[in-house]
């Protein structure tokens, strides 16, 4: 890329986010959120149900106003930048899609748009777009059903969640579902023949994300 065109470094940003975290938290709920990444980067340190050179399972979801999206359509016009995240609750993923909006322009002049996937109901996806300025297409993926073939899907924890009611956070008014079941985040750019061309999580600790500038090079 042009060393004029400034990239975000998510772990840069990251670092102020855990700090304003530990400025506004409780230090007990907060304990309980950074062991529960602990546990999760433990148990799920390959989360990938699909690898380079697979073909990318095609989908048909609503976005954020109830319009249907198809990959099919969207690969017609270009590679796609698929990311699943968790939810608007979560400020890791606030800041990840953030890190990926201020390189959209990028990705476009690379041939690519970017789909972001969650189990949130539409309404929650359009709280999401509206509240982070979001221009790219934000998708609800109820019960995970497509999640489950790119990525591992997994229980959220009963820690967790009596942490965020206690913070007055209702974790579940956010899903259809009350199966607790949220995505690992992940990456994946998807050529316009539907195969895997980049798949990539830091793990199942999801404070980790991969960087902008890695999609920007795997878009080249």
């Amino acid at each position: 890329m042009e060393k004029s065109i400034h990239i975000p470094s998510y772990q840069k940003d990251l670092q102020k986010l855990i700090t304003d975290l530990s400025e506004a938290l409780p230090q007990d709920a907060l304990s309980v959120f950074n062991q529960d990444a602990a546990l999760l980067e433990k148990c799920y340190s390959s989360p990938f149900k699909l690898s380079k050179g697979d073909q990318a399972p095609l989908f048909s979801l609503p976005n954020a106003t109830g319009k249907i999206v198809h990959l099919t359509e969207l690969l017609k016009q270009g590679k796609v930048v698929l990311t699943f995240y968790r939810g608007s609750w979560c400020p890791y993923c606030n800041l990840a899609l953030n890190s990926y909006q201020k390189i959209l322009p990028q990705m476009k002049a690379l041939g690519a748009s970017l789909v972001a996937v969650s189990p949130q109901r539409p309404d929650e996806s359009l709280n999401m777009k509206e509240k982070n300025n979001l221009t790219f297409e934000v998708l609800s993926d109820t019960g995970n059903q497509i999640a489950k073939q790119y990525t591992t899907v997994f229980k959220n924890g009963e820690a967790p969640i009596a942490a965020m009611e206690a913070l007055g956070i209702d974790f579940h008014a956010f899903y259809e579902s009350e199966d607790g079941e949220l995505p690992i985040p992940a990456i994946f750019i998807i050529r316009q023949d539907g195969t895997i061309a980049f798949a990539k999580a830091e793990s199942g600790d999801y404070r980790q994300r991969v960087e902008p500038s890695e999609i920007l090079d795997n878009l080249q």
